[in-house]
């Protein structure tokens, strides 16, 4: 396993930008967003290997993205055109199979989340 810690969640208007962190103590084969609003199922938001393969939802297409510094030890959310729907908290995942995919269940480490709040 390794250790995430997430950061750069804060509150925004809609139509703003946020841009999230997350600091890995190693580097993964597949990280990934998540996040979950209150009431409703966890959602993954975007991944991406570490050769550069990434996938993103429905919902965030085009408005978000994903990417790693060249160590690979940090992997960031940029997030743009942000909506009310947007808001939730995002976590940081990864794991070293080859299984990449949006499902939670495939990822073993987890961070402790960081909070987007977009008012509308």
């Amino acid at each position: 396993q390794v250790q995430l810690v997430e950061s750069g969640g804060g509150s925004v208007q809609a139509g703003g930008s946020l841009r999230l962190s997350c600091a890995a103590s190693g580097d993964m084969y597949c990280m990934a967003w998540f996040r979950q609003a209150p009431g409703k199922e966890r959602e993954g938001v975007a991944y991406i290997t570490t050769y550069g393969t990434s996938r993103y939802s429905d919902s965030v297409k085009g408005r978000f993205f994903i990417s790693k510094d060249n160590a690979g030890n940090t992997l960031y959310l940029q997030m743009n055109s942000l909506k009310p729907e947007d808001s939730a908290m995002y976590y940081c995942a990864a794991q070293s199979g080859s299984a990449c995919s949006l499902n939670g269940a495939v990822f073993v480490s987890w961070g402790q989340g960081t909070q987007v709040t977009v008012s509308s």
